[in-house]
């Protein structure tokens, strides 16, 4: 299996750069909470927890090699760094909830600056490990939604890549492939990052876990043939009444399989959650037309061509069999269902 895709060591960062996949395993090194903000919106990291896991280590960073000779200082550059990081990706709620939780932890610590310090890294590192337990208790419920035979589609990457380790939907998947189910995987290319055919192909490849590649137009045809069993998928934000925001195709995805009748399973932790935010308030990020219209640097469209290059897309309660948490699996009804499982 692949090394943890962020980690922490002696006042550096060090991420797995997810540009350079399959082709180079490349890391990152860096002191620099800029650099990790370049990262982010860049995408050399990406996925919806490890990009919370790397808001925490950038503030982390921040506070590890401050100048700040007080506390009120401290808070005041903190406050900084929170904000730079916050205007990388605005779509998934996990980066946004690691900075309220670093930075509530910053501001209810007493002390010296040096205490404060301690605590924000320690809470960081404290996000990491229960990023890795919280997605083994996620395959583990999810898995027993998984059959012995089954063929699953998955889309994106919402593997060990999206998160500190091990993963969300393909958590399930590991999961159910360790308890000896024979399964097979179908993976979207995903474009236009063809995060499918980069990353998740590139994962499951390297545990021995039979996927098939195809391209995103595939998927119709593929469940209309019956060779889909279920599907599972990540997320990058969930509201209250189960409306989940996830990958651009995610929506059409779940079209298709309310057609076909085919299981359609999202699986995220609770810090996906946004129980606050209403439709109206989610911002879906729009990204660089470059990424349409180009492929490894290839031009494949003319010059001057207007393009829309949506990140995400919003696929609605209704579409959805049920969501896979750390806590367990939320059935609909969603609006009563969250709140009682998550314990909110």
């Amino acid at each position: 299996m692949l090394p943890k895709t962020i980690e922490w060591k002696e006042g550096k960062v060090i991420l797995i750069n997810q540009q350079k996949l399959p082709s180079k395993l490349e890391f990152i090194e860096t002191e620099k909470p800029e650099r990790i903000a370049e990262a982010i919106r860049t995408m050399e990291i990406r996925g919806a927890p490890a990009i919370g896991a790397a808001a925490a280590l950038a503030l982390a960073l921040s506070a590890y090699h401050t100048k700040a000779r007080n506390r009120e200082e401290l808070i005041s550059e903190l406050s900084k760094t929170a904000d730079m990081i916050r205007k990388t990706r605005p779509t998934a709620r996990n980066l946004f909830w690691a900075i309220e939780r670093i930075m509530n932890k910053a501001k209810k610590t007493r002390g010296s600056i040096h205490q404060i310090i301690r605590e924000i890294a320690n809470e960081a590192l404290k996000i990491l490990k229960e990023d890795e337990e919280i997605n083994m208790k996620i395959g583990e419920n999810g898995a027993k939604l998984i059959e012995d035979g089954d063929t699953i589609l998955t889309y994106c990457n919402a593997g060990s890549l999206a998160c500190v380790y091990y993963g969300t939907a393909l958590g399930v998947i590991r999961s159910a492939w360790k308890q000896g189910k024979k399964i097979k995987v179908i993976a979207p290319e995903t474009r236009p990052k063809l995060q499918g055919a980069r990353l998740t192909t590139f994962e499951l490849k390297m545990e021995g876990i039979p996927v098939t590649l195809i391209t995103d137009n595939t998927i119709g045809l593929l469940m209309q043939k019956g060779k889909i069993s279920k599907i599972v998928v990540g997320a990058d934000r969930i509201l209250s009444d189960g409306t989940t925001y996830n990958k651009i195709g995610t929506y059409t995805v779940a079209i298709l399989a309310k057609y076909h009748k085919i299981p359609f399973y999202v699986a995220a932790p609770k810090s996906t959650f946004d129980l606050k935010a209403t439709r109206e308030q989610v911002e879906i990020e729009k990204r660089n037309p470059k990424e349409v219209t180009e492929i490894c640097g290839c031009k494949i469209a003319p010059d001057g061509i207007d393009v829309l290059n949506y990140a995400f897309d919003m696929t609605p309660p209704e579409l959805i069999t049920a969501i896979i948490t750390e806590k367990g699996v939320i059935y609909p009804p969603f609006k009563k269902n969250i709140p009682k499982i998550l314990g909110q």
